[in-house]
């Protein structure tokens, strides 16, 4: 995902992703990335938790806002 995101971001379109992998996402080097501490498969949290899901989708979306001169991980 990290690949495409660079190529989106260089047309103009900001880009974010959720990455449960923070090891991996640092290597990819995504222009922004919020690195949720979550099982595999589960990057926004168990089904049915509307409320932790709506904390990590308003997290993520704050980074959009955020000028990118190098990648961004952000914990969340």
């Amino acid at each position: 995902m990290g690949l495409i995101q660079s190529v989106i971001e260089k047309s103009g379109i900001p880009t974010v992703s959720a990455s449960v992998c923070k090891e991996l996402t640092a290597k990819v080097r995504p222009p922004r990335a919020l690195f949720v501490d979550r099982p595999f498969g589960y990057p926004l949290g168990a089904p049915d938790d509307a409320g932790l899901q709506r904390q990590i989708i308003r997290a993520a979306l704050a980074l959009l806002g955020r000028p990118v001169d190098a990648p961004l991980l952000i914990d969340f």
